[in-house]
């Protein structure tokens, strides 16, 4: 108990002590010890305080996090429409009987407007107010633009030129030839044919869609008629070949071989001509510098085998024009350039060495006076014979909008407008300085035609608007060098394709003046023809 107490009050304290002796002072007074006694007192007892002020200082504290954004949406999924059409009552077919039919009166009024609707459909039929208007969605272009500029590097880079260019049927592809013009030995330069689809996605200009390599240099191109990937060829060596561009890896289909038939010269130009009694089935015609002009039919075993040939001889050519005697041994007249009539399959001219036209047939009977060897008879094919040019011709090219109408384009730069009936030329046009290497009428417009220039221009003619200077002058070389074939493309019209010595071929796309016939265009053409000749 005191060990309590001890807690409570200090040791020596009157506190201590008044507990200790029961409250009284003791005998001995102070500092006096007196006697301890056992006493029980009542339990002291001390509040705790802590529970209170724990409970003052007790704080509430809370924490909230950034704003928590709530919002509400409702989509619909699908969309629902009543629509209602209500058509008239049926009423049934059925024939009328004879007695509701009023015949007097319809009699009647078809008399009473009989005269009127004859004379207003003679007034349609007599207007010219839409003569030559074709409808025309394509846009309007303005000016005539390159579209591309096609080459093959290992070709360029051995200097060969760009001989000749052909579309095919389908106008998508472009193909050309590659050799020389100026010089070449056959016997070792080795070239190519390329083609381009232009309508292949990623078109690359430097890397054509099909190469062919030849063994000698190849002067002409045609791609047949309505097989798009075979192409004709004429070469440098005199041979005829045709390639199958859709097999790169193999592509030959057909060649003449070197046989006493074979050109002995290079080849100018190829053609392909349909059979007489099969026309679906195609031959191949070619024109050499040899004086033979022959036609060729491809066979299984991958030959072509002649089967008609024509030859020119100076002694058989007709005598309505005075032509250099001939040295003793040299009667054969080169040809350098064919082109067939659209009108009759069996016309064709031919431009020579010696820079005059030849209107031919291939229904010639008169055999040729020659004594070459070859396996079928060859006819003399000339009927008459035109006013020549100052040198060889190049390029001929019959009109598709008139019977009568070609033209020809020389080494003297001029081009020459004949008509079949007379010889002398109804007009003459000197375009260049240099050499024409090529001309052609274009198929969609009857008065317009293309030249192709020693100074390496593309030349555009309308003769509606002039006779004698060129509407448009296309610089296709920047260093003038010659420009030596060109084809308009008779699908995509707006398209013309033109190959020169710089071993490039430039597709241009032409103006809408030069694909849009004008009005009473091809009666122009007609007038112009019959003016002249007169």
């Amino acid at each position: 108990m005191c060990r309590g107490l001890s807690r409570l009050y200090p040791a020596g304290s009157a506190g201590a002590e008044a507990l200790a002796t029961g409250g009284a002072a003791s005998a001995e007074g102070p500092g006096r010890s007196g006697p301890l006694q056992d006493e029980t007192l009542g339990v002291a007892s001390v509040p705790s305080q802590w529970r209170g002020v724990q409970g003052i200082r007790r704080e509430t504290k809370s924490c909230q996090t950034a704003r928590i954004a709530t919002a509400e949406a409702a989509a619909q999924t699908w969309k629902h429409v009543d629509a209602e059409v209500q058509t008239e009552a049926p009423v049934p077919v059925g024939v009328l009987p004879a007695s509701q039919y009023d015949g007097p009166r319809l009699a009647a009024f078809l008399r009473r407007v009989e005269a009127m609707v004859i004379r207003e459909l003679n007034k349609n039929w007599q207007s010219h107010a839409f003569d030559g208007f074709e409808v025309n969605w394509t846009e309007q272009q303005p000016t005539v633009t390159c579209l591309h500029t096609l080459g093959y590097p290992p070709a360029q880079g051995q200097g060969l030129h760009v001989t000749s260019v052909s579309w095919n049927t389908t106008g998508s592809v472009v193909a050309c030839a590659y050799g020389r013009l100026d010089d070449g030995d056959w016997s070792t330069l080795k070239s190519f044919v390329c083609a381009w689809n232009l309508d292949r996605r990623g078109l690359n200009p430097q890397q054509p869609s099909a190469v062919v390599e030849v063994p000698s240099a190849v002067m002409c191109l045609a791609f047949h008629p309505t097989q798009p990937s075979h192409v004709a060829g004429g070469l440098y060596s005199g041979e005829v070949l045709v390639w199958d561009m859709s097999h790169p890896e193999d592509p030959l289909l057909w060649r003449t071989g070197l046989t006493d038939d074979t050109h002995t010269d290079p080849v100018y130009q190829v053609v392909w001509l349909p059979e007489p009694r099969h026309s679906h089935r195609f031959q191949v015609l070619s024109a050499a510098t040899d004086g033979k002009v022959l036609l060729w039919q491809g066979l299984g075993a991958g030959q072509l085998q002649l089967t008609d040939g024509f030859a020119l001889v100076v002694q058989q050519l007709p005598r309505n024009t005075k032509l250099r005697k001939p040295p003793r041994g040299e009667t054969e007249v080169g040809a350098t350039a064919v082109a067939f009539s659209s009108f009759d399959p069996s016309l064709f001219v031919l431009g020579t060495e010696g820079g005059f036209p030849l209107k031919c047939s291939l229904a010639a009977e008169e055999a040729a006076l020659t004594r070459r060897p070859s396996s079928v008879p060859l006819r003399a094919p000339a009927q008459l014979i035109f006013s020549p040019h100052g040198g060889p011709i190049y390029s001929v090219s019959c009109s598709p909008f008139h019977r009568n109408l070609f033209l020809s384009a020389g080494t003297d730069g001029h081009i020459h407008l004949y008509s079949m009936l007379q010889a002398q030329p109804l007009a003459s046009l000197q375009l260049s300085h240099k050499y024409l290497f090529a001309v052609r009428w274009s198929p969609v417009r009857p008065l317009v035609f293309a030249a192709a220039s020693g100074e390496g221009d593309v030349q555009l003619f309308d003769l509606q608007k002039s006779s004698q200077k060129p509407t448009v002058s296309i610089k296709q070389t920047q260093n003038e060098s010659p420009v030596y074939c060109l084809e308009f493309n008779h699908q995509q019209t707006q398209l013309l394709a033109a190959g020169d010595a710089e071993g490039t071929v430039k597709v241009w796309q032409l103006s809408t003046e030069f694909t849009e016939q004008g009005p009473r265009e091809t009666e122009d053409l007609e007038q112009l023809a019959a003016e002249v000749a007169t």
